[in-house]
């Protein structure tokens, strides 16, 4: 019996209950792992340039996608005559993260990869959504098995086109856009005060001549500096 386990220990494995999960190796990092709180900072994408319709445009390679699709605006936007190559479907049902998609039909056409040792060219059939606001196009996990493109997550990044692993193609680097401003604590107290009490006291505590936004606010600094002198004070 264990020189059959042996055998298939090179193979694909799948968790069981048959397994021994009390040992274990801690698997080694391929980068520098970010601060506590900021792993979110270490994403990327998985965005290629490509040309399609002898235009260049964005690809992106999502494994996660169960089929190849692109967005209706943005079709008529890269590619006006679309149309020509344009057949419909129906009867077939798509989901998004549990959100429903209509499907319009499907596009068919070329996609080249450019690569200076030679460049590679594939052909797509993406499904033509209309609820669908990406703007690109995406090479779903149907294409990507049927061309056997795997993604390498190494130091540098980069995927690779059926068996010719030495033809690398290069990743479009990750424009963060998003800033995560510091968090500062909030004192709920000071926050309960300034929604129930100061509202009520833009009415009732001031006389009927200090009406003005201006003396509202400073009204309302007013309280709280009192609030916060009481809270540091008791």
């Amino acid at each position: 019996m264990p020189l059959l386990t042996s055998c298939y220990s090179n193979l694909p494995q799948l968790s069981n209950g048959q397994l021994d999960l009390s040992k274990f190796q801690d698997a080694q990092l391929t980068q520098t792992k970010p601060n506590i709180g900021k792993a979110y900072t270490a994403g990327s994408s998985c965005i290629t340039e490509v040309v399609i319709e002898k235009k260049p445009t964005k690809l992106l390679l999502d494994p996660g996608a169960f089929c190849s699709c692109v967005g209706i605006s943005f079709l008529k936007t890269g590619v006006p005559n679309f149309e020509d190559q344009f057949f419909p479907i129906d009867g077939i049902k798509f989901n998004s993260a549990s959100n429903p998609m209509k499907a319009l039909g499907i596009f068919e056409t070329c996609v080249t990869f450019p690569h200076i040792n030679g460049n590679l060219r594939i052909t797509v059939e993406f499904v033509i959504m209309e609820n669908f606001s990406s703007t690109h196009f995406i090479l779903g996990n149907d294409y990507l098995i049927m061309y056997g493109i795997d993604l390498h997550n190494k130091k540098f990044r980069y995927f690779t086109i059926g068996e010719n692993k030495r033809q690398k193609f290069a990743l479009l680097p990750f424009k963060r856009q998003t800033k995560v401003n510091k968090v500062s604590p909030v004192n709920l107290e000071l926050e309960k005060f300034k929604s129930e009490q100061l509202n009520e006291a833009e009415m009732n505590f001031l006389p009927f001549y200090m009406t003005t936004k201006e003396h509202l606010q400073q009204t309302k600094k007013l309280w709280e500096q009192l609030l916060v002198m009481k809270l540091n004070h008791p």
